[in-house]
């Protein structure tokens, strides 16, 4: 049974509150070794459903934007918040990928898999004890609300520091919008390897050929 309150608390934010961007070099699929947690389900790619394999391989998009990302918010942050055309080209496309279609992503999870995986994972007693039963499915959601949380407020904050005339009022919002993004990128990180180590090896275990095949219908609408 997967230690909920160990998933639950593994916290990026928390866990790099006092370390800076510029030293966040690890790929968000070569996690450091604070990620490697007990619930880990050793699980190959073929051996996953056919929607499970397509969320797999969305998350692959999801790790290049991440990575391209996050370099250019370095190099953004190194340069003093100089934004040449590369950089500002780069976040563009984050934040569209991020609206359009890193949210459809997770829609998608909620409206197709979400729904009978958590059914079943209270069914087997693979959730937390006490009059609220949590189970994996309830972390995931929450780091769903978090990524749009963070995504708007960074994307927000460097919008609004090109309009600020007053240099340490700009320098302080530039400074928060780069800490909410580093923490968005971080969750990211975290979200897509208990997802593809833990969430999607025990929808594998739980979930019958017929339920993927529903599955999968279902993916089909959204």
């Amino acid at each position: 049974m997967i230690d909920l309150k160990k998933l639950a608390k593994t916290d990026p934010v928390k866990r790099n509150a006092e370390k800076g961007l510029e030293d966040s070099e690890h790929s968000p699929m070569d996690p450091p070794s604070a990620y490697e947690q007990p619930g880990k389900i050793d699980a190959s790619f073929e051996s996953l459903d056919k929607p499970l394999q397509t969320f797999v391989n969305e998350h692959k998009d999801a790790v290049a934007q991440v990575e391209e990302f996050e370099k250019a918010l370095v190099q953004f942050k190194t340069n003093g918040y100089k934004v040449d055309q590369k950089i500002n080209e780069i976040f563009g496309k984050f934040f569209k990928y991020f609206d359009e279609e890193l949210l459809e992503h997770n829609r998608k999870e909620e409206k197709t898999l979400f729904p009978i995986l958590n059914k079943k994972l209270l069914e087997a007693g693979e959730h937390s004890k006490g009059e609220h039963p949590v189970t994996a499915i309830d972390v995931m959601e929450d780091d769903h609300v978090k990524f749009i949380q963070l995504g708007a407020l960074s994307f927000n904050l460097l919008g609004l520091a090109t309009r600020i005339k007053d240099e340490g009022s700009r320098l302080f919002i530039l400074d928060t919008a780069c800490e909410n993004a580093r923490e968005l990128i971080e969750l990211l990180k975290l979200h897509i390897y208990r997802e593809d180590f833990t969430l999607f090896p025990l929808a594998q275990k739980y979930l019958s050929k017929e339920e993927f095949e529903a599955i999968e219908k279902e993916m089909h609408k959204h």
